[in-house]
């Protein structure tokens, strides 16, 4: 009786958290929540923690992130700098 307590009290914590969310990331909390029905009630809390962070960016990938970009941006400039100076359009 616990156990399918602690399971319907982590699908419908699931559920509420996904009318917060937007877009994709609902399919993937919905599909968290079909692996919460059926895990474990003791693996809940790891299925739903692996759930969030598969669907969530760190600030140090974000960070990662803006910095590659950046440096993409700034080596296609130098190229563009490069051919303006051959006399070729970028």
């Amino acid at each position: 009786m616990t156990q399918t307590l602690s399971r319907t009290a982590a699908l419908a914590a699931v559920l509420a958290g996904s009318l917060m969310l937007q877009g994709c990331l609902v399919g993937a909390v919905v599909g968290t929540a079909g692996a919460v029905v059926g895990g474990a009630a003791k693996a809940t809390g790891a299925v739903v923690g692996a759930g969030v962070d598969a669907v969530t960016t760190s600030d140090e990938e974000t960070r990662a992130r803006r910095e590659r970009e950046q440096r993409d941006w700034e080596r296609e400039q130098r190229r563009c700098e490069q051919r303006r100076a051959q006399g070729r359009n970028c």
